[in-house]
């Protein structure tokens, strides 16, 4: 009895571990986050609004420190969001019977010294439209609403944890125009002098080729 008991249990185990894994659950601190977003600044468009305090609630879930803006602390600026919808289907009577929202977040990333990085994200959810629910119709959509908000939180994460490319593209690139600043300091840039010589044929008894005048590309004639 006992070996079929510790048998159940690691399949419970097992089946739990791949529940977690399939609806998308990341354990606190997965995410591989770059050393310059350790301590952070959040500001937004809306600083008191849903989406700031949300956000400001998963970068707590990943040990990360939230501090008032400085020049030399990484900022998460929310510029925005913006909701929209579109009808997918109709009833017999021409009534919306199905709508689909759409949400975007668009939001920048500043790290002192390596760059200022531009992004948004996008979800989409589909809606039933029942006429005999139209009490709870707002309720729902506010919910529904909420859940967008709180995944759109969950995506600004994961692109956080993809900025350590974007850091290191933008420190490949200083480094290349560096390498190229220092190549070209030590080569003379003052412009070299052309001689530019006319030559006409005068009389049988004057040499033949002799130089009407030249003068060089600053343009002093030169006798």
């Amino acid at each position: 009895m006992t070996s079929i008991f510790r048998s159940l249990r690691t399949l419970l185990v097992v089946v739990a571990a791949l529940a977690t894994a399939s609806c998308g659950f990341q354990l606190r601190g997965s995410y591989n986050l770059p050393e310059e977003i350790q301590q952070l600044s959040i500001t937004s468009f809306d600083q008191y609004g849903k989406l700031t305090r949300e956000m400001k609630s998963q970068v707590r879930l990943y040990d990360i420190d939230l501090v008032q803006p400085a020049e030399n602390i990484s900022n998460l600026r929310l510029n925005g969001e913006s909701y929209g919808e579109s009808t997918l289907s109709l009833y017999q009577n021409s009534r919306v019977a199905e709508k689909q929202f759409a949400y975007t977040v668009s939001y920048s990333v500043t790290v002192p010294g390596k760059g200022n990085y531009g992004f948004s994200t996008s979800l989409s959810r589909t809606y039933l439209d029942n006429p005999l629910t139209a009490l709870a119709k707002s309720v729902e959509e506010e919910m529904l609403a909420q859940e967008m908000r709180v995944e759109a939180t969950k995506q600004i994460m994961r692109q956080l944890a993809r900025l350590n490319a974007h850091i290191e593209a933008f420190e490949r690139k200083e480094a290349e125009e560096k390498a190229l600043r220092e190549l070209y300091q030590g080569v003379d840039d003052t412009t070299p002098t052309l001689t530019i010589e006319t030559r006409f044929d005068g009389k049988e008894e004057e040499p033949r080729g002799k130089p009407l005048s030249s003068y060089n590309l600053d343009g002093e004639d030169v006798e």
